[in-house]
């Protein structure tokens, strides 16, 4: 895969860059938010590795800018910040995955596999649940007449809970059904889930998103 690498500091980015090369990635290396951004912006990556505190634009920035532009490279955030609200913040703007240092490089390279294997949607395909649709052809969500604005990862996890509408899906089986088999940081997928539930289940919706506690996730429309 062709992947850039946006990270400030110069030991770290080595490491990355030379990790990432002998798992037989190319790799381009920005030193900083603006050349990584530019880079982002105007180049084609299969992949992209942004650590959030970076000089001129920090990773944040650059992750709503890109998805801004309806570019949808997997992006992968690195960062010394593990505190709910950050995750919540990278993923709510775009981002697919997050990884807090430190981390060993044998899980970095386990998540790489896992956006490389996400391959295209195969064919046109409708999804309902209740009021709630998903077009697999467009990406296009919607609840009732209400479009729904989803991430990249968000849509996987829809996608994958309205395919198995009425059925409980483990979290073991959502993780790796989205991320492959790499272990995620322990908060995401709850992360993901409550972002999720906010964006299909506005005030006044009937709920569609169950909890399982102890199990995992539904996706049913509630008992008149």
């Amino acid at each position: 895969m062709r992947i850039l690498v946006v990270e400030d500091e110069p030991r770290m980015a080595e490491l990355l860059r030379r990790g990432l090369t002998e798992e037989g990635h190319a790799i381009v290396v920005a030193r900083d938010g603006r050349e990584g951004l530019s880079l982002a912006e105007t180049a084609s990556f299969d992949l992209l590795l942004l650590d959030v505190m970076l000089p001129g634009a920090d990773g944040f920035t650059i992750v709503r800018r890109v998805r801004a532009r309806q570019i949808q490279t997997p992006i992968l955030m690195l960062t010394a910040r593990d505190a709910i609200r950050d995750i919540i913040e990278g993923l709510n703007l775009g981002a697919d995955d997050y990884l807090t240092k430190p981390f060993s490089f044998q899980e970095l390279f386990a998540r790489v596999r896992s956006a490389a294997r996400r391959g295209p949607i195969a064919q046109p395909v409708s999804l309902r649940v209740a009021d709630l649709s998903l077009n697999q052809g467009t990406r296009e969500v919607r609840r009732g007449f209400r479009p729904v604005t989803l991430t990249r990862t968000e849509y996987a996890i829809l996608e994958l809970l309205m395919r198995n509408a009425g059925r409980v899906l483990s979290r073991d089986s959502l993780i790796e059904s989205v991320w492959g088999h790499a272990d995620i940081e322990n908060n995401t997928l709850d992360a993901f889930m409550r972002l999720l539930r906010g964006k299909v289940e506005a005030p006044g919706e009937p709920k569609l998103l169950h909890t399982i506690r102890g199990v995992g996730f539904m996706l049913r429309a509630e008992e008149s």
